[in-house]
């Protein structure tokens, strides 16, 4: 079982807030739009990091994060990217992976909106954690925090920091 922490277009900026209520997970997962390296500094400093990089991140980000992080997580098959879609609505990238290898876990960001969803289509969860900076159309900061648990998530918790600066 591990408990984790998701995050998503930060563009520089954290709030002191995330690190109470990531306090108790064992990693930490960023969707990608980092805004720089000190920021996602801290974050690997305080727990494990898994990241990716988003359109707005530098050629410094880009050269230590990748597009696509594929990986297993308690016998979960996951995928992050950073512009992913929605179910119906993937982008091309995307879509050739699902069409060939779906995962279990998809996770996007981008679109600054919360989503969490089924996707009927490819048969697996699709999460977008909104974004958590104080840059895009959001009004509200928010995160996402879970468990996956025998290939399960489970309690999961939608975590809302307050209104956008």
């Amino acid at each position: 079982m591990k408990k984790i922490g998701l995050l998503s277009d930060t563009h520089s900026h954290l709030e002191d807030s995330v690190f109470k209520y990531f306090a108790d997970v064992d990693e930490i997962w960023h969707a990608g739009d980092i805004g720089n390296l000190k920021l996602i500094e801290k974050l690997e400093d305080f727990k494990p990091t898994k990241a990716v990089y988003g359109n707005i991140d530098t050629k410094e980000l880009r050269f230590v994060y990748p597009e696509n992080l594929r990986f297993d997580c308690e016998g979960m098959d996951v995928l992050i990217t950073h512009i992913g879609g929605y179910p119906g609505r993937y982008n091309k990238r995307v879509t050739q992976m699902f069409e060939t290898n779906p995962p279990e876990l998809f996770i996007c960001g981008h679109s600054h909106i919360l989503k969490v969803m089924m996707d009927k289509k490819y048969d697996f969860l699709h999460m977008n954690p909104g974004a958590c900076g104080n840059v895009g159309i959001h009004k509200v900061k928010t995160l996402l925090r879970f468990t996956v648990d025998n290939t399960k998530v489970k309690d999961l918790e939608v975590i809302e920091l307050g209104n956008r600066g």
